[in-house]
């Protein structure tokens, strides 16, 4: 069996869980290190007892930094007793820094694969800081036989432009994972309003976006009661003056708090009508060049995704026309939206998606087996290029 080695930056990332579920159900064994986010220690993923590498802080770069450094450090210690991996995994640059330190412990012959699913704005930065990462990015990514990425706009927008792109490409969407002895459930869309009940609107997931919250709040007070929107998922505190207050001052939105990935969705989704799938976290970068899992997940329950113009959510929406894109963020365009809506306009949306193949949004054990087949291809192609070398 294929032996990993996945290095992450958060331990506590429910998007880790899912990958390594994904690798053990494609056939590997996996070895979980990284730092975590959260105040405790993580006591298990997915079966696995992972190497905590310590506590970092989300948004404080330099902290991380020193972090991954003072790690670097003591790899060899902490990785002792660790089998030696057929790949070597790094999720997001400063993991992939460790995991050329981590090739150099295991003798260097093992693969890197570089994981990127965020292009942080500071790799876009024109300044010498910039500057300096890419070069340190195109550095250590000599060393890896391959980029795991989940939007096609990342390759787009970035690696290639930029230069950074250095190695093969294998696009792994944020797909609803779905295994075992999975039968599709029948799923009956939220019943349109009537007798003055609201249009319901869901923003999932990670909660980073401080211009989302404040449109989605004005909307739905000018809007007085006839939408309403509920959160659910992790706010990312540091980019919020105070989520929890302003959020309990609001009159039509309500925060539900986290929920379990992929037990809940069946059952969030269906609460709700509609899927806030905007972000401006990073707008005109990552933000508009991502996929998001909640787009996935919206539509795996048939429910009726909101996108932003000019983002590749947009385009993913256009394509298989289903959805609703505004052509520009702010409060009018939503309310000119939802003041034309009706029970016909909204049926018809829902049918569109739901007549999409469930495939689109779903990602199953032959997905998860031809993951870990790409990995294993990995091994022989170094192995036979370093016996050719020598």
């Amino acid at each position: 069996m294929l032996q990993v080695l996945y290095l992450v930056h958060d331990l506590s990332d429910p998007a880790v869980r899912r990958r390594v579920v994904m690798l053990q159900a494609g056939g590997a064994v996996v070895t979980l290190a990284g730092f975590r986010r959260s105040h405790e220690p993580v006591a298990e993923v997915a079966g696995v007892m992972p190497i905590d590498l310590g506590k970092t802080s989300d948004g404080r770069f330099a902290q991380r930094l020193a972090a991954v450094a003072q790690a670097a450090l003591s790899l060899g210690a902490v990785l002792k007793n660790v089998a030696k991996p057929d790949v070597i995994i790094g999720r997001n640059l400063e993991m992939l820094a460790l995991a050329n330190r981590a090739r150099t412990i295991f003798s260097g012959d093992a693969p890197i694969v570089y994981e990127c699913l965020d292009v942080h704005r500071l790799l876009l930065r024109q300044d010498l800081a910039g500057k300096a990462i890419r070069s340190a990015e195109r550095a250590l990514g000599r060393n890896a036989a391959l980029l795991i990425t989940s939007s096609p706009a990342f390759v787009r927008q970035y690696f290639e432009p930029f230069g950074q792109l250095g190695m093969p490409v294998e696009l792994v969407e944020n797909k609803v994972l779905e295994l075992g002895n999975h039968t599709d459930q029948m799923i009956t869309p939220t019943s349109v309003p009537t007798g003055g009940e609201p249009w319901e609107i869901g923003w999932f997931g990670a909660l980073r976006c401080r211009r989302s919250l404040e449109l989605l709040s004005e909307f739905s007070r000018r809007m007085e009661g006839r939408v309403e929107i509920i959160l659910r998922g992790r706010p990312a505190y540091t980019e919020f003056e105070d989520f929890d207050g302003f959020v309990a001052a609001e009159p039509f939105m309500q925060f539900h708090g986290p929920y379990r990935n992929p037990e809940d969705l069946a059952r969030i989704y269906g609460d709700v009508h509609f899927s806030w799938a905007v972000d401006f976290f990073e707008e005109g970068q990552n933000s508009d060049w991502l996929l998001p899992n909640r787009l996935y997940e919206s539509c795996r329950y048939h429910c009726v995704p909101i996108a932003m113009q000019g983002t590749e959510t947009s385009l993913f929406l256009k394509a298989n026309d289903i959805g609703f894109v505004l052509s520009k963020p702010d409060v009018g365009e939503l309310t000119a939206l939802f003041d034309g809506l009706d029970a016909k306009q909204y049926e018809l949306a829902h049918s569109k998606v739901a007549a999409q193949d469930r495939r689109m949004w779903v990602c199953n054990e032959d997905d998860c087996r031809a993951l870990v087949g790409r990995l294993c291809q990995l091994v022989p192609i170094r192995k036979s290029a370093m016996q050719a070398a020598a």
